[in-house]
């Protein structure tokens, strides 16, 4: 039977017996390996796996721990952040990367080091973005040669032949590519802003590297976000496609008065997403700089803060989507968007799902980029009383699916569980501009407001760790955060500066300790993608039910508002599971730090927490799982900043 009779025949089927699963899903993690950072190229997230389930979760341990390999290097050159690389397992070989561009070897059943690789990238050019996250690797094989690919803080794109566990001397010069190279002529430009992060992403034989970006930079001399492509084998540029449009390119009228000549970042800092049997690549692109303030690059500005589908062999851009025109809020695409093949209105549709930090999902047949749902534009307050900005009059707001998390703010939104805290509610928040989404910020001061209420904010939404999909049902998984963040413009020192105008986050004092907006803080939600409605969402944490002020009240679950935990953790869905963590520490107070993590279980179906089990290690990256020898493993990546940096396993006792 042909592909095209099959699939046709499996959309009649689904549609006769009214069947809930997705036909010709994206398959997830196969194998039982792990083989790209979201467990396949579509960034599904999602293992079929299912020897821990809803009947033994809670019985899991800690198989084993590996302390990462910086601990080797001598007085750490730089901080390091909270450790989050996801770890790859291919063939019976655990692979992880440090935060310092280190590449180990590990025994899946122990954890064991086999070896270790230092491509010494922490010995360049020290960049702007501290403290240091390496947030994953890349694997390609052609059935013979296989290689591990990382792009390292030191601006190096590095080929590991895993045939001798040295670097693959045929790539690039000596292993490595140079990765400050091929941006196009950055004379001038403060180099040091550009460095990386994410894993890249293979496409048949092509690399496609991102970037990540400093975004306070003082001056408005930061190298653009391009995006480039080199061959697997030999490490040879193939393409660059300039994500700030150049000379005779379309999408150079979206930037008035020639301003893509001057500005910097829109880059892919994100992980990206491929879908193998079309050879497209889908890049998640940011803000342009200056991120808040757009006095100097007036228009929509493409294809910043964008989903971009490109032909992975030549660059070609087949299609693309901007989510937010001319952003000044820091609304980044800032997560691999989500690949699903789904059954919608009885058709078969090829799609892409990219949730966001403004709270949407944006929904498209990623062959064609054409809308599973309108997108209509709609009027939003464009006009700015900042000296020099011109916003965009209309933005993109989907009509399916319902925003995931609470968009923009109102006095109604204010906490209200007793009269004084609703009274200290509202003399906190008349200190700042409240409105819909896409409010305009303000200059500190103006009307003796210190600044604009932005909800979510750029931390809040959807942020790095993303959306996960369940295969076989046609969910897609979200947990997002609230996260209001004041904003401000302000004058900078003109002897630092050239810009007209930076940002500031003026802050405000929480009602009696608590979160100044109503609950839930923290959430996950389950999307029907097949309807583009929600099949549930819940609070994720209790937060703080048990503060003296609204103890007596006995609350429900919250969410966990927990203030310096930003976008932790993920959603690992498997075949019996939709599996997460979340901090101990469920309070706001600022002299506590997190001691442990939970690590949790909830209902695919339902949303029903179903069990947890606990550990001392402060949990931050996204789990994986895999299995070996017989055995389920869940591992995730933890500790950092002043904490030991490990990776920690959980399986079932040995029988």
């Amino acid at each position: 039977m042909k592909i095209e009779t099959l699939r046709q025949y499996l959309v009649v089927a689904t549609v006769a017996t009214g069947s809930a699963g997705a036909a010709f899903a994206q398959d997830g993690a196969v194998g039982g390996e792990w083989r790209h950072h979201g467990g396949d190229l579509g960034g599904t997230k999602y293992s079929a796996l299912s020897q821990i389930d809803a009947t033994n979760f809670g019985d899991l341990e800690v198989a084993w721990r590996w302390e990462s390999a910086d601990h080797r290097i001598v007085d750490l050159p730089y901080e390091v952040g909270h450790y989050r690389s996801t770890p790859l397992m291919v063939g019976g070989r655990v692979f992880a990367a440090t935060s310092h561009g280190q590449i180990a070897e590990l025994d899946p059943a122990t954890g064991t080091q086999r070896w270790v690789l230092d491509p010494k990238s922490y010995l360049r050019d020290k960049p702007n973005m501290n403290p240091l996250q390496t947030r994953g690797i890349e694997y390609w094989t052609d059935g013979t040669d296989e290689r591990i690919f990382v792009a390292t803080i030191g601006k190096q794109l590095v080929a590991i032949d895993l045939s001798t566990g040295v670097f693959d001397f045929e790539f690039g010069s000596d292993g490595m590519v140079d990765l400050s190279k091929d941006l196009g002529n950055t004379e001038g430009l403060a180099m040091r802003n550009i460095t990386h992060g994410s894993p890249p992403i293979i496409v048949r034989d092509t690399i496609v590297v991102g970037s990540k970006m400093f975004d306070y930079g003082l001056r408005n001399n930061s190298p653009p976000g391009h995006v480039r492509a080199y061959d697997v084998r030999t490490g040879e540029l193939k393409w660059r496609f300039n994500t700030i449009p150049q000379e005779g390119e379309p999408g150079t009228e979206t930037w008035e008065n020639e301003s893509y000549k001057t500005t910097g970042n829109t880059n892919v800092w994100a992980a990206m997403a491929a879908d193998e049997e079309l050879g497209y690549v889908y890049l998640p692109t940011s803000t342009p700089t200056n991120d808040y303030w757009g006095g100097k690059r007036h228009g929509d500005n493409l294809y910043a803060e964008s989903i971009v589908c490109l032909d992975a062999e030549t660059g070609e851009r087949i299609w693309h989507f901007q989510t937010v025109h001319h952003g000044i809020w820091d609304y980044d695409i800032a997560s691999a968007p989500n690949l699903i093949d789904v059954v919608v209105d009885g058709r078969l549709v090829k799609a892409i799902a990219q949730v966001s930090k403004t709270g949407y999902t944006y929904v498209f047949d990623r062959a064609t980029g054409e809308p599973v749902w309108p997108i209509p534009e709609k009027p939003v307050n464009g006009y700015s009383t900042v000296p020099g900005e011109k916003l965009a009059m209309t933005q993109p707001i989907p009509s399916k699916p319902p925003p995931f998390e609470q968009i923009g703010v109102t006095e109604d939104d204010l906490i209200d569980f007793t009269p004084e805290l609703r009274r200290e509610a509202l003399e906190i928040a008349h200190q700042y501009v409240l409105g819909p989404i896409f409010t305009p910020l303000i200059v500190a001061g103006e009307g003796g407001k210190r600044g604009t209420l932005v909800v979510p904010g750029a931390a809040g939404g959807a942020n790095w760790p993303g959306a996960s999909v369940d295969p076989q049902s046609g969910y897609l998984y979200v947990e997002s955060q609230t996260r209001p963040v004041p904003m401000a413009l302000v004058e900078p020192d003109a002897a630092r500066s050239d810009w007209q105008l930076v940002i500031d986050y003026p802050g405000y004092e929480n009602p009696q300790g608590l979160p100044l907006l109503k609950p839930p803080y923290r959430r996950i939600t389950a999307i029907d993608l097949r309807t583009g409605e929600h099949a549930w969402q819940i609070p994720h944490g209790d937060g703080p039910r048990n503060h003296p002020a609204i103890k007596h009240l006995d609350l429900g679950p919250l969410g966990s508002p927990y203030a310096r935990v930003v976008a932790e953790g993920g959603l690992l869905v498997t075949k019996t599971l939709l599996i997460t963590i979340l901090s101990k520490v469920d309070d706001l107070s600022e002299d506590r730090k997190p001691f442990g993590t939970y690590l949790e279980a909830y209902n695919k179906a339902t949303g029903e927490f179903l069990a947890r089990v606990e550990t001392d290690t402060n949990l931050h990256g996204v789990p994986m799982t895999y299995m070996y020898e017989g055995r389920q493993y869940i591992a995730i990546a933890g500790g950092g900043r002043d904490e030991r940096q490990e990776l920690v396993a959980f399986a079932l006792p040995k029988l």
